[in-house]
């Protein structure tokens, strides 16, 4: 096996590591310095991913114990998995945002019932109680692929990789703590899941987050279009190279979306019915469904939120209907 690695300037390479997602791989970043390396996000915990990993530090002439920082975006699986693995070969400290640090104590720590209060989320919104079932238990076995590291809390607001300083760029939305790193003297954007190309990153409540990750998300991409940035390195999917035209087809998405969603919600509907309309073009595993109904979700409450749309509940289930 050999692993395409790609370099990018002087120091960076962008790592394609396996993840079982119809994304099929998550770019992880290798950034080299007069210390050894540090690592922007480490993959989805499984044995595909840590031979992926083993081939690559093997071509690229690296030894764990070279490897000294690993930062993480956020703290979804696919970028966090292998979080705990990692640190455990190489004795990096790892980094986190002081809001996904809470996250990822709450989702993949000991004891954790996100997976049960996801399940109640689905019922509660309309989902049927089979396909919650099947949601929930899709949720709980997504835990066995994450192991945990010793977390520090990324407070600086600039970091150096590769020798140079890169700023720390709070863009909550895909989740509340992401974070991407720009480096304005060249215009670089580490961008993770905040903007991607064909794609639209996935933009969900989920319990414990923010009650309006869409508002969160389009005014992170708005801050994104202040900035200069000639090339964007995300984590799924090609580099982008029309960074602020990409970030305007996203956010006329969305509008669309919302848009939509409006008019189905017209005389009161749950956000699984909704949700059922939306994706009704395609067929749908548990885990699909959970992002759907969640996506949903986050479009149903920023209508809420600008009052465009109220909720009401009837017998414990949340309905959603214009605000006439």
């Amino acid at each position: 096996m050999v692993v395409n690695i790609e370099q990018i300037g002087k120091n960076i390479y962008r790592i394609p590591v396996p993840i079982p997602f119809p994304m099929k791989y998550i770019y992880c970043y290798m950034v080299r310095d007069a210390d050894g390396w540090s690592l922007v996000d480490a993959g989805f915990h499984n044995t595909e991913a840590i031979e992926a990993w083993k081939q690559v530090l093997k071509q690229m002439n690296v030894r764990y114990e070279q490897i000294h920082s690993i930062y993480f975006t956020h703290f979804h699986p696919d970028h966090f998995g292998l979080a705990g693995w990692m640190q455990e070969r190489t004795g990096a400290k790892a980094y986190i945002s002081k809001e996904d640090f809470a996250m990822a104590q709450r989702v993949w720590g000991k004891n954790s019932s996100q997976a049960e209060q996801i399940g109640e989320m689905c019922r509660k919104n309309g989902t049927p109680e089979d396909l919650a079932d099947e949601i929930e238990e899709s949720m709980r076995s997504l835990a066995k692929h994450v192991t945990f590291p010793e977390l520090t809390i990324l407070e600086d607001d600039e970091v150096i990789l590769g020798e140079r300083k890169w700023e720390v760029i709070p863009t909550p939305g895909h989740s509340d703590g992401h974070i991407c790193f720009y480096q304005r003297e060249e215009r670089l954007l580490l961008a993770a899941d905040h903007i991607l190309d064909k794609i639209t990153p996935n933009i969900s409540i989920w319990p414990g987050s923010s009650k309006n990750p869409l508002g969160n998300y389009i005014s992170s991409l708005e801050k994104i279009q202040q900035l200069k940035v000639d090339l964007a390195l995300p984590a799924h999917g090609a580099l982008i190279e029309r960074v602020d035209d990409r970030i305007s087809e996203i956010i006329q998405h969305h509008q669309k979306r919302l848009d939509q969603i409006f008019r189905l919600a017209k005389d009161g509907r749950t956000a699984y019915d909704i949700a059922q309309d939306l994706f009704q073009h395609k067929s749908l595993n548990s885990h699909q469904w959970r992002f759907a109904i969640a996506e949903t979700l986050s479009h149903l409450e920023y209508l809420v939120f600008t009052g465009q749309i109220k909720k009401e509940n009837r017998n414990d289930i949340v309905f959603y209907k214009q605000n006439k």
